[in-house]
């Protein structure tokens, strides 16, 4: 009987061994939002709400209403008017207007003075000062005084300076070099008063777009400079080519802050004539102070405060659409 064999098993292969896996990265918790940042924030929103909001919400609402000294006490009850603020405020025809539209046009011709002059001192001396010398810092620290004191403490002492009987500037001009026909003119009267705010501004001013610039002017790289004066380009043609266009952006933004607050000046005009500055130095801003604290006529000083907030936004609008640099579109 002849026996079948039983069929040999296949030889078995070793099991290979796993592959070494990664430990796997820990799985980020994702934070929800909560109140943390909402509470960080807080602060500074109530702030803001509280200091700019608020009383802008009510200006506008004052511009609105006849807010005298009948209704000052309880100006909630004050009647509404409506427009006739800024009938009034814009009627070139009514003795309001046609002080208001003066005192804009007056503010416009200021404002392009102090930042014309301001501008040309400023980088002018930036320009001088990027360089090193012996003495620079020194030079730099003097430059910034008028910016460092306090504006009310500056403007005091340019009063006394254009004092009419002991005024530095009538002593050395009647005194000294016997100008005027031994008569010391009047500054902070008459047409000399204009001239008088723009100097005293452009004392305050300048040192600020000082700094602006001379910042600017350090992110230029020197080799930029090297090889143009190797190409044989002129200071002037590094100047217009060089310099000018790599700072147009620090420069486009500092004529816009300053623009603004040369047309809001109030403090030098206040502190060197009172709350009544002569009619050739009337400014906007103390024209509505004078609406508001000294005629006591609060609806009108807030339609006038509110019609310059309203062309100062449309200035802003229309310089930063043509000056400031844009992106361009990917």
């Amino acid at each position: 009987m002849t026996r079948v064999s039983a069929p040999t098993p296949p030889a078995s292969r070793p099991t290979p061994a796993p592959a070494s896996r990664r430990p796997a990265a820990p799985r980020r918790r994702r934070r929800g939002s909560g109140p943390l940042p909402y509470l960080l924030v807080a602060p500074a929103s109530i702030m803001e709400l509280l200091v700019h909001i608020v009383p802008m919400l009510l200006g506008v609402w004052i511009a609105f209403i006849s807010l005298t000294q009948l209704h000052i006490a309880n100006w909630l009850s004050a009647p509404f008017v409506g427009l006739h603020n800024f009938i009034d405020g814009l009627n070139p025809a009514g003795p309001i207007g046609s002080e208001f539209f003066s005192a804009v046009l007056r503010t416009v011709v200021f404002t392009v003075i102090v930042m014309a002059v301001s501008w040309v001192l400023a980088i002018f001396a930036a320009v001088m000062l990027s360089t090193s010398f012996r003495g620079r810092g020194f030079v730099r620290t003097l430059f910034i005084v008028p910016y460092a004191l306090p504006a009310y403490v500056g403007t005091i002492a340019w009063a006394f300076i254009f004092s009419q009987e002991n005024g530095v500037i009538n002593t050395f001009l009647v005194d000294d070099l016997h100008l005027f026909g031994g008569k010391p003119p009047f500054w902070l009267l008459g047409p000399n008063s204009f001239f008088v705010i723009c100097i005293v501004t452009i004392w305050e001013m300048w040192p600020f777009a000082f700094l602006m610039l001379l910042a600017a002017l350090q992110s230029i790289p020197g080799e930029v400079y090297e090889a143009a004066s190797l190409d044989g380009a002129s200071l002037w043609k590094q100047f217009t080519r060089i310099t000018l266009p790599l700072i147009r952006p620090a420069n486009s933004v500092l004529l816009l802050v300053m623009g603004l607050w040369v047309f809001n000046q109030f403090n030098v005009p206040y502190v060197l004539f009172g709350a009544t500055p002569p009619k050739e130095a009337l400014l906007v801003t103390p024209l509505i102070y004078q609406n508001s604290f000294s005629s006591f006529n609060f609806g009108l000083g807030g339609a006038m405060s509110v019609l310059l907030m309203i062309l100062l936004l449309v200035a802003s609008l229309v310089y930063i659409r043509l000056a400031l640099p844009r992106e361009d579109p990917k």
